[in-house]
Order: structure tokens, then sequence, then C-alpha cells
């Protein structure tokens, strides 16, 4: 298994956790997303779950990693328009 295909199953299966779990990511989605957090949380995890399944197919790799760098600026910006 190559390392971006291995990155790519945790990330899905990391978004996967958003659902089974969510409790785990309320305190670090609450400070960013602080209304609607349950909603960010499990539109996070389905992000993250298309991200890392593309990342896992070769096919479709080059356009996870686009959206990957799409999905890192969403939450830079969300972070720092939380603060403030």
């Amino acid at each position: 298994m190559s390392r971006i295909t291995a990155v790519g199953a945790v990330l899905a299966a990391t978004g996967l956790a958003h659902f089974a779990k969510p409790e785990l990511f309320e305190p670090i989605t609450a400070p960013v997303f602080p209304t609607k957090t349950r909603q960010h949380i499990y539109l996070n995890g389905g992000i993250e779950t298309a991200l890392g399944v593309g990342l896992a197919v070769p096919r479709t790799r080059k356009l996870a990693l686009a959206g990957a760098l799409g999905y890192i600026g969403y939450l830079a910006v969300s972070a720092v328009r939380s603060r403030g």
C-alpha cells in the first residue's frame, strides 16, 4: 500500500468516526463553529470521508488533493473568523 493510499484510508476512517462518535469532535469543532456544532461535525465528517476515499483511489487522487487544499483553506478561514 502506498503512503498516499494509507493517508486516504486514515482520513476516510476519521471522517466516518465523525458519524459514529460525534461527541469526540465537539471540543475541537465548537470553538470554530459555535453555532450548529453537530451539523458542522457531520459536514466535516462527510468531507473528510470523501477526500479520504478520493486520495485512496489513484484515478481520483489529483482531484482529492485539490479538494483537500480547499478544505484546509475553508477550515483556516473559519478558524480565523471565529476568533473575532
